[in-house]
């Protein structure tokens, strides 16, 4: 079962090892993400930030997709975490499981404006933020759990 599913370019740091597994009951976290899945080192350097007793799994995106489908994650109280709006996208548009994420970091860059205090996006982004809303996907932004769900469309 997924608990939540978070869109963070920080992937999995201390706000998340402690404060949002916790937070959700979480004991498995999917990081799913095409180049994080390619690059040993990277994979090596972000299971060192794992909390202890909770699983750590790093797939891309397609086979994230899969194992959900597939079931294989059912087991679990999965906190899933993805990279940027087109992983989160791909990601909740292909797994109907995916009700909700919860937007955290995504960072700044020239053709990006600013919603919160950690969160930039691109047009690009918004577009793909709109279409998951009108899926029937609920967007909130919250840095940590005990900030205020904000509905991302009151944003952009």
């Amino acid at each position: 079962m997924i608990v939540l599913t978070r869109i963070d370019h920080r992937l999995l740091h201390g706000q998340i090892a402690f404060l949002w597994v916790r937070n959700v009951g979480a004991d498995c976290i999917l990081i799913a993400n095409d180049s994080l899945a390619k690059d040993d080192l990277r994979m090596s350097a972000i299971r060192m930030a794992k909390p202890s007793g909770v699983k750590l799994v790093m797939k891309s995106i397609n086979d994230s997709i899969k194992s959900i489908n597939a079931g294989e994650t059912d087991k679990y109280k999965l906190l899933t975490i993805v990279e940027s709006v087109d992983d989160a996208h791909r990601l909740a548009l292909n797994c109907p499981t995916i009700t909700s994420i919860n937007i955290g970091g995504m960072k700044n860059a020239d053709d990006r404006r600013q919603i919160s205090k950690a969160a930039f996006v691109s047009e690009s982004d918004i577009e793909k933020l709109k279409e998951m809303y009108e899926k029937g996907i609920n967007l909130e932004v919250r840095m940590v759990p005990n900030d205020p769900k904000i509905d991302v469309m009151t944003l952009i």
